[in-house]
């Protein structure tokens, strides 16, 4: 069984317990990342007994102050590179406080100076080194630090540095610190962060009826920078400890010069996933980069080419402060999944392309961006105050999301999309579980433990559970390289299921080969495709060059047995099934199993079987059209139509987005320039405007030093969201045509509460 760090300061937390009250649980926190404890009925040397007190450790954050230490205060030397502490306070150093975690600081002083020890002395540098720059996970910066209690005089401070877990003292760092006192003061240099663009707080959380009000983001991937092996496929993180210079770098470290070396994202975005010549580049692949320049790489503060979700799919869109704007504009509910491919991970590492901080499975990274999920919540809380400050919450029950939207903040879902579900893949593989019913029953139990609720059985590639359902194209190519099974794609197809991703021509044509038993030993000995990509797959040159094979397929084969102990284990939990990258056959007998139990599923790509989806009581996900027409209303006709078409299948009748954002999945682009409307267009978003709920005002907004414009560059990232209503809102008749739009939150979350009850009944 697979544990996570958040698992193990959950169990360090339950070991040690902890007090109620929130400052004694964040101090566990720090306690077990540090190992600083105190013990009771300790003696001051000022001859105080008993249990020292909690001083608040939260309150810093965003704070100016000097550091004092009797009557000395600590002040940058005279070379500028060495803090000491001196006798003068007008020449003290003026630190904002910049929480990296709950507690725990960066101190950036008035001319953009940190206080760092790696080793004890007191540096001053100017610019700090991280885990992303160095490609190091293990990396833990001398920049941070936290303070808590002096065991000397309890009524002040003693400041603890996290990366050698020793305490500041007049001229370094030792075991034992002394007392220090954080003075408030003026003159500081808040720390390099992105503005957020708009003024105002959330006041409405729900309607006159009583139902939520807010929009469900229902297929979200804030974290896949954690994804891939954790290196630089996909660059950029929606949040770091040391903020936004390390969030969001130049990606030339990881995608080489002019984005030479970022293969996938030129694959997928230059030519298209129906367009890759894939021997074509080949050269390339062997040099180890590009032919031809692919992007700009600058990233904090330039961001000359990226981030720009319409056609950039391998960098972050989803920052903090980004996803904040959307929250602000009505955003109340996300379903975050973790996802990742490790295919298309060893591919990159085995040709020496990238490098990455830790190995390329699927549940490898999978948990990790568990873990960073919980810590990004951690990260917002500190910096809004503390424990349970911030606006964005992770939920684990559906009364819970119902809590936190009442109550004016972000809830968000955790969920798994990837391939290798469990490391269960299709054909055994050394090192692979055994995967039984006990297995995926402690899996579950496991996974449900950390707060997972929401789950795909399959994604893309072949599985235990179910064939994948493919990609049409390039991609495809990977599920060959996965399992040594050739394609398994079949013109036998079911009539009642329209649609899916396992439709249409096969792209790779001479790699088709159906097999009669799904779960079979495969012909093809792939086993050293991770250590040499190119030459396994120069092997199969032939085959992959050979044409398209034009017809409507779908995978040969359905669900296995496992697969549907799958399905009913997890309605057994009241888990929100994802069904839309289950192939056709599989699909089919999906419904067959959820219809016999009645129970509801998501389809947050689109798919809705006809309004089966909405009569089990799930939900699917909407968009609105891009390029307005002659009359009013044009971009929300087709919203208003499929509102009404749920109803019509005695669905809830609201729907959100399911925008899958740093998911290889593209965004909204825009509506004016050359060729991106078919007539002109006019009313173009203009500043300021107001939210739908008119409580927050939104101006131009700008990452660093370039300004965003919706009107002509389309939803470059979440943050654009209140642009894209205020479009919608300028063209729809009125306002009550977008209204169930912000009542999608409270549709997703009866579906999930629907969930709940039929486990109930069904007796899980």
């Amino acid at each position: 069984m697979r544990i996570t760090w958040f698992g193990l300061i959950c169990a360090a937390v339950a070991l040690a317990g902890c007090n109620s009250n929130s400052s004694a649980e964040a101090g566990s926190d720090t306690q077990a990342e540090t190992g600083n404890t105190s013990e009771t009925g300790d003696t001051s040397e000022t001859g105080e007994t008993g249990e020292p007190p909690e001083l608040d450790t939260y309150g810093f954050a965003n704070g100016c102050f000097t550091v004092r230490s009797d009557d000395t205060w600590l002040t940058a030397s005279s070379s500028g590179d060495a803090y000491a502490f001196a006798a003068s306070e007008d020449a003290a150093a003026r630190f904002f406080m910049k929480a990296s975690d709950l507690g725990t600081y960066l101190l950036y002083d008035q001319d953009g100076g940190y206080l760092v020890s790696d080793d004890g002395p007191l540096l001053r540098q100017t610019t700090l080194a991280s885990d992303v720059l160095l490609i190091d996970d293990t990396y833990i910066s001398g920049a941070e630090w936290l303070p808590e209690t002096s065991v000397v005089d309890w009524d002040q401070y003693q400041l603890r540095n996290r990366r050698n877990d020793q305490l500041l003292t007049t001229d370094g760092l030792a075991e034992d610190g002394v007392p220090i006192t954080f003075e408030p003061a003026t003159g500081c240099v808040e720390h390099p962060e992105l503005t957020l663009d708009a003024s105002g707080t959330v006041e409405r959380t729900t309607f006159e009826d009583g139902d939520l009000y807010g929009i469900v983001d229902t297929h979200s991937h804030i974290l896949s920078n954690f994804g891939f092996g954790g290196g630089g496929i996909f660059h950029g993180g929606a949040f770091h400890r040391l903020g936004v210079e390390h969030a969001l770098p130049d990606c030339e470290l990881y995608h080489g010069e002019k984005g030479r070396k970022d293969f996938f994202g030129y694959a997928f975005d230059t030519s298209g996933a129906d367009g890759a010549d894939l021997t074509g580049l080949i050269p390339d692949i062997v040099a180890g980069e590009l032919a031809e320049d692919n992007h700009l790489t600058a990233g904090y503060p330039e961001f000359t080419q990226w981030p720009h979700a319409p056609t950039s799919s391998t960098h972050q869109t989803q920052y903090y402060k980004w996803l904040e704007r959307a929250y602000l504009a009505g955003l109340r509910l996300v379903v975050q999944h973790a996802t990742t491919n490790s295919v298309i991970c060893h591919f990159t590492v085995g040709q020496g392309l990238q490098e990455t901080r830790y190995d390329c499975e699927d549940m490898t990274a999978v948990d990790r961006i568990i873990d960073e999920t919980y810590a990004m919540e951690r990260y917002i809380d500190a910096q809004s105050g503390g424990p349970g400050m911030g606006w964005f919450r992770i939920v684990q029950t559906p009364a819970e999301a119902r809590e936190v939207i009442a109550g004016g903040k972000m809830a968000v879902v955790l969920g798994i999309e990837t391939s290798n579900l469990f490391e269960c893949t299709s054909v055994t593989k050394a090192g692979n579980p055994t995967c039984d019913e006990a297995y995926i029953q402690e899996q579950l139990d496991y996974y449900y433990s950390l707060g997972i609720r929401a789950m795909f059985p399959v994604h893309k590639y072949d599985n235990a559970f179910t064939p994948g359902d493919g990609d049409r194209a390039f991609i495809e190519l990977g599920n060959f390289l996965n399992s040594g099974h050739w394609s398994n794609f079949t013109e036998d197809c079911p009539a009642e299921v329209t649609d899916g991703f396992d439709q249409g021509d096969l792209f790779f044509g001479g790699l088709n080969s159906p097999r009669d038993e799904y779960i079979s030993d495969p012909p093809n000995d792939l086993s050293n495709y991770p250590e040499a990509p190119i030459n396994i797959i120069s092997l199969y040159i032939n085959e992959i060059i050979e044409p398209p094979a034009e017809g409507d397929y779908c995978q040969n084969a359905t669900m296995t047995p496992l697969g549907e102990t799958l399905l009913h284990e997890m309605m057994a939990r009241g888990m929100i099934i994802e069904v839309d990258h289950l192939p056709q056959w599989s699909y089919q007998r999906a419904f067959e199993l959820l219809e016999a139990a009645d129970y509801p599923v998501a389809g947050t790509h689109g798919r809705n079987l006809d309004g089966r989806v909405y009569e089990l009581g799930g939900v699917s996900k909407t968009g609105f059209g891009r390029c307005r027409g002659d009359s009013p209303g044009s971009t929300v006709a087709g919203f208003i139509n499929k509102i009404q078409f749920i109803a019509d299948h005695g669905g809830y009748p609201a729907e959100g987005f399911g925008f899958d954002l740093n998911g290889f999945a593209g965004a909204r682009g825009p509506r004016f320039g050359d060729g991106n409307c078919p007539t002109p267009q006019d009313d173009p978003v203009t500043y300021p405007f107001s939210s739908y709920a008119n409580d927050v005002e939104f101006t131009q907004p700008v990452i660093g030093n370039r300004e965003l414009d919706f009107n002509y560059e389309g939803l470059v990232h979440i943050g654009l969201l209140p642009e894209l209503i205020e479009d919608a809102r300028r063209d729809a008749v009125s306002e009550e045509d977008l209204e169930p739009l912000f009542r999608s939150a409270e549709g997703y979350i009866r579906m999930w509460e629907r969930a709940e009850e039929r486990a109930a009944a069904l007796g899980g």
